[in-house]
């Protein structure tokens, strides 16, 4: 069985991931893959990943987890989706870096599916909008001492990712950046759910739609028509400039509210983003799918 775990992070997904794997459904069967939302996280993985042991003492709760894959002969892939596998969003800063429990809980699902295949996706976003929409989120007493005990400026993925693959080997990590998600995100969806590269979904291109102006949305129509011949190899190039012409401003520009935070900051880390998915992009083990 190939185990799929879909683990946020926060501030990347709202939803949508579970939302296509739905419309998708009948594709999915027909491909033996299952999928399960963020109520099976809560109500069956967090009381285990909450243990954080690192011995191989079995337990119920343990088992059940192997036994809540389906079985029969077309079974072939389940995908779990949760935002909070890797950690809840108030334990996603701690001791200095982004998400430090997500080596040691991706160590524990290796060692409860050691007999299956285990792939783990993570969309990431820039440090630069993470890291202040994080800290807003969380009590004022948490956001106070986490700033005053957190360089933040020295927050980055590559140690959250290096932790799950020195402490959880065998699970193979694919990474994409929520800045491109609009452009790849049948590219996402299909490596998600284990398909093959040319299978068509529903909806595919739902979330640039939504950014675009009604002359933007039509050019993609036009674009990704089944029948329009034209080159698919060019689709990306078509697609990112149909967003810059078209896209509406008010869809994308966030507040980022943190005191302090401006725009000089957001850049400078959007710089070491970009450094940071090329150096994630050559870890074996490790891919980045881009537009």
């Amino acid at each position: 069985m190939q185990v799929a775990i879909h683990a946020g992070v926060a501030f990347t997904d709202e939803g949508r991931v579970l939302n296509s794997l739905k419309k998708n459904s009948d594709i999915l069967a027909a491909n033996g893959a299952s999928f399960f939302g963020p109520r099976r996280f809560k109500t069956s993985f967090k009381p285990v990943l909450d243990e954080l042991k690192s011995e191989d003492a079995e337990t119920a709760a343990r088992q059940y987890l192997r036994d809540i894959l389906p079985t029969g002969p077309r079974a072939r892939r389940t995908i779990f989706t949760s935002q909070d596998f890797a950690a809840e969003p108030a334990f996603a800063l701690q001791e200095g870096q982004l998400y430090p429990l997500a080596g040691r809980r991706m160590a524990m699902l290796e060692r409860i599916y050691h007999e299956h295949e285990i792939e783990l996706f993570i969309g990431l976003r820039s440090p630069g909008s993470f890291i202040p929409k994080l800290l807003m989120a969380l009590p004022e007493q948490a956001r106070t001492e986490i700033m005053q005990t957190t360089d933040l400026s020295c927050l980055s993925w590559i140690g959250m990712v290096e932790d799950i693959r020195e402490l959880a080997p065998g699970i193979q990590i694919t990474l994409w950046s929520n800045e491109d998600t609009p452009f790849i995100w049948g590219d996402i969806i299909r490596a998600l759910a284990g398909l093959e590269k040319s299978t068509a979904l529903v909806d595919e291109h739902e979330l640039l739609l939504s950014l675009l102006d009604d002359a933007g949305q039509n050019k993609v129509l036009e674009r990704t028509n089944p029948n329009t011949p034209q080159a698919k190899a060019r689709l990306g190039e078509d697609m990112a400039r149909i967003f810059e012409d078209h896209v509406q401003p008010e869809k994308i520009e966030e507040e980022l509210d943190l005191p302090g935070w401006n725009a000089e900051i957001v850049d400078a880390f959007s710089e070491l983003y970009e450094q940071d998915l090329d150096r994630l992009g050559e870890i074996p083990g490790v891919r980045v799918l881009t537009p």
